[in-house]
């Protein structure tokens, strides 16, 4: 298995990268919140997983080893394939994805293009004990002890006001709640015209 690659980044387009890894040029599928990280001619280090088919040798790839573990968790459920875990895992982040299914939130989960009612309620049912415990702070959410905080409702209102869907706004904040989750880690309040940026570029990398 390929657990990790580093080297420069040749290329990027929508939905993959290429990754120079000694003088081989490695394709690589990520999510559009991986991808918002990436920049052309520079260094970087991506987790992996390499899935194998009869006719194909796919590689994905994660900005966190978090995010390739719960890759690999989520498929599996019941038709729940790689793409449609890659899928997941642009809208919605680890910690997120323990949240919905610990709280067997099916509108969250439904918030996935590809998924319904029916295969949110098997997606919780068959996950429920594998993904884990979300962190203390999701954990709080879940019993309505976390308010929202204030800088997301500011972004979502700032993209939508721009012409961008709910559902693109919502994917766009998954994308930018971890610079934003360090910005509070550190004593700071987040910058919201900073992090509204931060989602517009990662919405037109999609």
């Amino acid at each position: 298995m390929i657990a990790s690659i580093s080297g420069r980044v040749a290329a990027i387009a929508p939905d993959s990268a290429v990754v120079e890894v000694g003088g081989v040029g490695m394709l690589v599928h990520c999510a559009s919140g991986t991808l918002a990280t990436l920049r052309t001619g520079e260094e970087t280090r991506l987790a992996t997983s390499l899935v194998v088919r009869e006719d194909s040798l796919t590689l994905f790839g994660f900005g966190t080893d978090d995010e390739r573990t719960v890759f690999e968790l989520l498929q599996t459920a019941s038709g729940v394939g790689p793409r449609l875990a890659l899928a997941m895992l642009a809208v919605h982040p680890p910690n997120a994805l323990r949240v919905a299914v610990a709280s067997a939130d099916v509108k969250a989960l439904t918030m996935v293009p590809g998924i319904g009612q029916k295969g949110a309620q098997r997606i919780i049912l068959e996950l429920k004990d594998k993904l884990g415990t979300p962190d203390a702070a999701l954990a709080a959410a879940l019993n309505g002890q976390a308010k929202q905080p204030a800088w997301r409702e500011q972004v979502h209102s700032g993209l939508v006001g721009l012409g961008y869907s709910a559902r693109d706004a919502d994917e766009a904040i998954a994308i930018v709640s971890p610079e934003a989750d360090a910005e509070v880690a550190a004593g700071r309040a987040p910058a919201v015209a900073v992090l509204l940026k931060a989602a517009l570029r990662a919405l037109s990398v999609r």
